[in-house]
């Protein structure tokens, strides 16, 4: 029997969405293994002279707890 921990973690980019969050996977995945699966929580922009300059993520990252 597997079990699941859940954490919520906020990423941001200047580049996209799409950016903030594989970069924000990446670095959850240098201290955290078993990574399973992530829910997009919500996506939110900074706007600056009628452009966006800072994309934000909240994800829900779930991983295997390890067994000892």
């Amino acid at each position: 029997m597997g079990i699941e921990k859940h954490i919520q973690v906020t990423g941001t980019s200047t580049v996209s969405w799409k950016d903030a969050i594989v970069h924000t996977i990446e670095e959850v995945a240098k201290t955290i293994t078993y990574i399973t699966s992530v829910k997009i929580i919500e996506q939110r922009a900074k706007v600056t002279g009628n452009k966006m300059t800072e994309y934000y993520v909240d994800l829900d990252i779930v991983f295997m707890v390890e067994a000892k």
